[in-house]
């Protein structure tokens, strides 16, 4: 009895940790109700592909950089400037924990890349949106997705 009370605890804090990895179209829609198409002209192709190239649409993203800053969630924020790990020397501008950037809820994630996008040079702060989705035709990318 005592056995199977603790796999089922197990059961639920695993479950619990695992990563949400939306569909491209549930993103679409998820991102056009927060207002990011065309936001700072950025249409809802350019957002998706980003997403697509920086964490695969995998809520729980992580990745260490080399200078020890880690990039977080589904838009791959970096901890240095944007969001609070817990070390003294983030600037956390967007005013958040980073632990925030990785869960199911996007909410402040996409407060954050908004700012991102608002106060730096666009979409220039992702890697994966410049070499990937920069200048080329993304309207693929919201096709069959019921999103205007």
């Amino acid at each position: 009895m005592k056995a199977a009370g603790i796999l089922t605890l197990i059961g639920c804090l695993v479950t619990g940790a695992e990563s949400k990895i939306y569909t491209r179209c549930k993103l679409a829609k998820i991102f056009s109700r927060a207002g990011l198409d065309n936001y700072w002209g950025f249409s809802l192709g350019n957002w998706i592909c980003m997403a697509y190239y920086e964490s695969g649409y995998n809520t729980t993203a992580q990745r260490v950089l080399d200078d020890g800053s880690i990039d977080y969630g589904i838009f791959q924020i970096n901890s240095f400037t944007w969001c609070r790990h817990g070390k003294l020397r983030e600037n956390n501008h967007c005013h958040v924990a980073c632990s925030a950037l990785i869960t199911d809820d996007l909410t402040d994630a996409i407060i954050c890349a908004k700012k991102i996008v608002k106060e730096t040079q666009g979409m220039n702060y992702w890697q994966g949106w410049k070499k990937h989705c920069e200048g080329r035709d993304l309207s693929d990318w919201k096709k069959g997705c019921e999103v205007s």
